[in-house]
């Protein structure tokens, strides 16, 4: 994160995996990239009008993850843990392909994604980097859920708080960097629901390829995976995780600070879109340098304005 460069992968990645809501098996593939392209999903079951952008006004659901759409209907859903790694590993551009709508689950995190593409490592252009600063603080509450982000000198914070009434998770709340923290619980983090839930998801049509392989299930005070949490705070932790993949829709890295209580992709969404309503909120900058330094909003000689 610290070349100011834009950057892609160094060569094509294949891997596959079920989807867990649809239950259906994809294939997916990512693609290298050029500089200012950004990250496209390519739908190559489906033979035209199949490119889906992930941007935040392309998103046409959010009930228990981010869905996206073109123009034509075609869909693209549970992209946010694949967000998620692209945006904490730098990766600024990537062609991603998929034949089926849902992309892979994994092991229900995002450490499977950050693994391969660490592995297959990066290719940094000599284009800069672009970034959102956000200038002024906007928020969104609704009942006991609130969502707030102000501006920030350097970097992306997230401070995130649950509170369930289940007795094993109760209140949690983290905070990091994402800059300049080191990720490794977060990107592992798996996604999480109560045992309670699941006849309830079954009937809405989702949770179809769900399974204790790739999510945490949670009935009263015990958790019924063998190996249990892989880390304290991994039901905050997820929470984080998905926050930054639905951050990340905004097309750039992001330079501001975040709170929220009790949200989830759709606050985050609806946070996003209040932010973009209003050309003041924020302001799209250039990079110029070989570092990212700690003053690096502050340091006008750094900074070019573009929009």
């Amino acid at each position: 994160m610290s070349l100011l460069s834009q950057s892609t992968i160094s060569k094509k990645i294949s891997l596959s995996g079920i989807g867990i809501h649809t239950g259906e098996k994809v294939n997916l593939q990512i693609l290298p990239s050029a500089p200012n392209s950004g990250i496209i999903f390519k739908r190559v079951d489906i033979k035209n009008n199949n490119i889906v952008i992930p941007n935040f006004e392309n998103v046409c659901e959010a009930t228990l993850c981010t869905t996206i759409s073109n123009q034509y209907g075609v869909k693209v859903s549970t992209i946010e843990h694949l967000m998620a790694a692209f945006l904490g590993l730098g990766i600024d551009n990537a062609v991603v392909e998929l034949d089926s709508q849902e992309v892979p689950i994994l092991d229900g995190s995002a450490m499977n994604f950050v693994k391969i593409l660490k592995e297959t490592g990066l290719k940094n252009s000599g284009v800069p980097i672009k970034l959102i600063k956000i200038n002024n603080s906007v928020e969104i509450e609704e009942g006991d859920k609130f969502i707030s982000i102000e501006k920030s000198n350097t970097s992306l914070e997230i401070d995130f708080e649950i509170n369930y009434k289940n007795q094993l998770i109760q209140k949690q709340q983290n905070k990091i960097n994402v800059f300049e923290d080191k990720l490794d619980d977060v990107f592992n983090s798996r996604t999480f629901c109560l045992y309670e839930d699941i006849d309830k998801l079954k009937k809405i049509g989702l949770g179809k390829g769900g399974s204790l392989d790739n999510a945490i299930v949670v009935r009263e005070n015990s958790i019924l995976n063998e190996e249990g949490l892989r880390n304290k705070n991994e039901f905050v932790n997820h929470k984080i995780l998905d926050c930054m993949g639905d951050l990340y829709l905004v097309g750039y890295r992001l330079i501001g600070s975040i709170k929220c209580r009790h949200g989830g992709h759709s606050l985050t969404n609806k946070l996003l879109r209040k932010v973009f309503s209003n050309n003041k909120n924020y302001s799209l900058i250039e990079i110029k340098g070989k570092n990212l330094p700690h003053t690096l909003i502050n340091n006008r000689n750094n900074l070019k304005s573009i929009a």
